[in-house]
């Protein structure tokens, strides 16, 4: 009798244990994590939710689909109180009179769960357009984003099949004959494409932010008429693209050049293909993306949602974006040789995306709904 009250005993024991692992796992909360296709991968959330479970942390990181497209859809999405996490491109947070930044909460940069930001690359850590408004008691400002990784919208060419001469050489050669139909367009940003077409002209590509800056409303008004050159000059890029693409770029046999992040091109070059990134003499478009926390976080959840960012800016992840995905490590740990190469030489002052404000946005996206008219009638 004693000897199956042990079993017996046992078996509850047993159970119970079971029953308690299974009401741990169920009662934990999940830290949702808003971010673009390729960043965060399933062994990335295993790995991270093993060091919460370590450190008694009853929340468990989750990937909310669907990924990142653009500014609109982002802030869409983190305005709907679905979102603890972002991964935003440093020059949406101040986006169209700094919509985007009134979602988010300054980044104690001294916590302890934060160890790896001291290995960010300083020159990315407080740069204006991801700096909140200067608190009224300190008259501070403090960071809205972590620098995660960057890189350029840049134009790849499959040198499988197009011979080293023939590669342009100019921005400007993309609306030649030879390459109607066969390179691709990002859809859902629409600034790159009109600053494409202003290189094209030999211009900034940011002029529309320059002109409203300046207050040159008559230049403005010039330049975004429909019968002037910047117009024309758009039209024709939009009617010759192959292909236009939202969150991430396709591939097929009619493409030869592909614009790009820059995280497809690793994976479809491990798969036997053989693009490469155009150096164009104009230079690229560059941008940095950002590890954001939303406005509420606090107590458990935000340490938790440290543990996550310190996680993604070490060294481990750092290496494998810049490995994996063609990006600019935003950590100091990562050699230079990795992904598009030095920091300081890709993360080029004068070429940083600017936080566009309302004025510009609304006129490039007129003028490119316009050419995607335009290239739809032909």
């Amino acid at each position: 009798m004693d000897y199956m009250y042990k079993i017996s005993s046992t078996i509850i024991i047993g159970f119970l244990f079971l029953l308690s692992v299974s009401s741990y796992a169920d009662t934990k909360t999940p830290l949702r994590i808003l971010t673009w296709e390729g960043y965060v991968t399933p062994e990335d959330l295993k790995a991270v939710n093993l060091l919460l479970e370590e450190k008694g942390y009853l929340y468990e990181a989750t990937v909310i689909k669907p990924y990142a497209e653009g500014a609109e859809q982002m802030f869409d999405l983190i305005r709907g109180n679905g979102i603890d996490i972002s991964f935003l491109t440093l020059f949406f947070i101040k986006m169209m009179n700094e919509q985007t930044s009134k979602l988010l909460q300054p980044i104690n940069t001294h916590s302890p769960r934060l160890s790896n930001y001291k290995h960010l690359i300083p020159s990315l850590t407080h740069l204006p357009m991801g700096m909140s408004s200067p608190s009224e008691l300190t008259q501070k400002s403090m960071p809205l984003y972590i620098p995660w990784g960057g890189g350029a919208y840049g134009f790849y060419i499959d040198r499988n099949r197009v011979k080293a001469g023939d590669v342009p050489k100019s921005v400007k050669e993309l609306w030649l004959p030879k390459w109607k139909n066969k390179y691709s367009l990002n859809q859902s940003q629409e600034f790159y494409n009109i600053g494409l077409a202003f290189m094209g002209m030999g211009k900034s590509p940011f002029l529309f932010h320059e002109l409203v800056l300046a207050g040159k409303r008559n230049e403005i008004v010039k330049t975004m008429s429909s019968i002037g050159e910047l117009q024309q000059k758009l039209n024709l890029l939009y009617t010759n693209a192959g292909h236009f693409w939202k969150a991430s770029p396709k591939f097929n046999k009619d493409l030869l050049i592909v614009s790009s992040w820059g995280p497809e091109i690793t994976r479809e070059n491990n798969a036997g293909a053989n693009w490469r990134m155009i150096e164009f003499d104009e230079g690229h478009m560059v941008w940095l993306d950002t590890i954001n926390f939303i406005k509420g976080l606090k107590g458990k959840k935000l340490e938790a949602a440290e543990i996550f960012a310190n996680y993604f800016i070490g060294k481990e992840v750092q290496s494998r974006i810049a490995r994996e995905l063609s990006m600019v490590a935003a950590s100091t740990e990562v050699a230079d040789k990795l992904g598009l190469g030095n920091a300081n030489t890709i993360f080029n002052d004068n070429m940083f995306v600017p936080p566009y404000d309302d004025i510009s946005y609304s006129i490039m996206k007129r003028m490119t709904d316009a050419a995607t008219i335009e290239s739809i009638k032909n």
